[in-house]
C-alpha cells in the first residue's frame, strides 16, 4: 500500500495538481492583504504628485491680470482699489480728442478724413464766392430795372445803362444793336429776333450763376459714403485689433471704433452744409433769372413803344405826302 502511495506521489501529474490546488488557496489570501494596505498609498501620493511651483507667479507689486487683459482684484485680494483703478485707465489711450484719433488712426483712415475736410473747405469756399457774385449780380440787375421803369424809350435806357455791366444791362445793348440792324423792317420780326437774342443771354447768365453748385451737389451725394467707408476700414481695423490681442476689453475695442466713428462725423459734416447750401443757391439763381425775365420784358415794352411811334411817324410822312 504505502508502495503504491509512493509511485502516485512521484508522478508528474499528481504533483502539478497539488501545484494548481495550492496556487488557487493562496491567491484568495494574498488579494485579501493587497486590499488591506491599499488605503496606505494615496497617503503618499500627493507627496510624489505635488505641483511644481509656479515660475511665472506675479513678481512683488505687480497687478495680477486675467487672460483677457482685465485687472482681477479675486487674485490680490490686499490690492488698493484705487491702484486698481489707475491700472486699468493705464491700458486707455491718453488723448480720445478728435486730433488725437486723428493722430491714431490708420492711414486710410486718415486719407478719408483730409479728404472729406477738404472737400468742407470747398463747400464753403464756394458759398461764399457764389453769395458775393449772385448778390452782386442782383444788385445790377434791380438797378437796371429801376433805370427801365424811369426811361421813356430804349435810347434812353441805353444811355442810362451803357456803362453798366451785368446781363440785364446786356439785354438792353443787344436790343438796341437788333433795332439798329432791323431798321425798316417789319415789326413782328424785329420783336421776335430781340426775343431770341434775349433767350441766349439769359440762358448765359444762369449757366454763370449756376457755375460751382454742381460741386455742392456731388459732395452733399457722396460725402456720407466716402466717410461710412473710413468708418468700416476702422471697425474692420478694430476687429483685427481684437483678433490680435485675443480679448474684447473695451480699451482694445473703443479706440479703433471711435476712430471709425470720426471719420462717419466728418462726412456728415461735410455733407450736410453742401445739401443746405446747394439748396439756397437753387432758389438765389431762381429769383435772378426770374429779375433777368422781368429786365428782358421791361425793355421789350419799350422797343415796343419804340417800333410804334416809328409807325405812327411813317403814317403821317405818308399823310403828309398824301395831302
Amino acid at each position: 500500500m504505502s508502495r503504491t502511495l509512493i509511485r502516485r506521489t512521484n508522478d508528474p501529474r499528481a504533483l502539478f495538481g497539488a501545484l494548481c490546488i495550492a496556487v488557487f488557496a493562496i491567491a484568495p489570501v494574498a488579494a485579501l492583504a493587497q486590499s488591506a494596505e491599499a488605503p496606505e498609498a494615496p497617503a503618499a501620493a500627493p507627496a510624489e504628485a505635488a505641483p511644481p511651483a509656479d515660475d511665472t507667479a506675479p513678481a512683488d507689486g505687480a497687478v495680477p491680470v486675467q487672460a483677457d487683459g482685465a485687472i482681477d482684484p479675486a487674485a490680490d485680494p490686499l490690492a488698493d482699489p484705487a491702484d486698481l483703478l489707475t491700472a486699468e485707465n493705464a491700458m486707455l489711450p491718453r488723448d480720445l480728442s478728435p486730433w488725437g484719433m486723428f493722430m491714431q488712426a490708420d492711414w486710410v483712415v486718415k486719407a478719408v478724413m483730409i479728404g472729406l475736410a477738404f472737400a468742407s473747405v470747398v463747400t464753403w469756399t464756394v458759398w461764399l464766392a457764389k453769395s458775393l457774385e449772385l448778390a452782386a449780380a442782383k444788385r445790377r440787375t434791380r438797378l437796371v430795372l429801376r433805370t427801365l421803369q424811369a426811361a421813356g424809350s430804349l435810347e434812353d435806357a441805353v444811355g442810362a445803362t451803357a456803362r453798366q455791366p451785368g446781363a440785364a444791362a446786356a439785354l438792353v445793348q443787344a436790343a438796341d444793336h437788333e433795332l439798329t440792324l432791323s431798321s425798316g423792317l417789319d415789326a413782328p420780326g424785329i420783336k421776335e429776333r430781340i426775343e431770341s437774342v434775349f433767350e441766349r443771354i439769359q440762358h448765359a447768365a444762369a449757366r454763370q450763376a449756376g457755375r460751382g453748385t454742381g460741386l455742392l451737389a456731388t459732395i452733399g451725394a457722396t460725402a456720407p459714403f466716402v466717410g461710412l467707408f473710413g468708418t468700416v476700414w476702422g471697425i474692420m481695423n478694430s476687429f483685427i485689433g481684437i483678433s490680435k490681442a485675443q480679448t474684447t476689453n473695451l480699451a482694445v475695442v473703443a479706440p479703433g471704433i471711435a476712430e471709425a466713428l470720426l471719420a462717419t462725423a466728418i462726412g456728415l459734416a461735410a455733407a450736410i452744409p453742401a445739401v443746405v447750401i446747394y439748396n439756397h443757391f437753387t432758389r438765389l439763381i431762381a429769383s435772378y433769372r426770374a429779375l433777368l425775365g422781368d429786365a428782358a420784358a421791361g425793355i421789350q415794352q419799350l422797343v415796343s413803344r419804340d417800333l410804334d411811334r416809328r409807325r405812327l411817324q411813317a403814317l403821317d410822312h405818308l399823310r403828309e405826302a398824301a395831302e
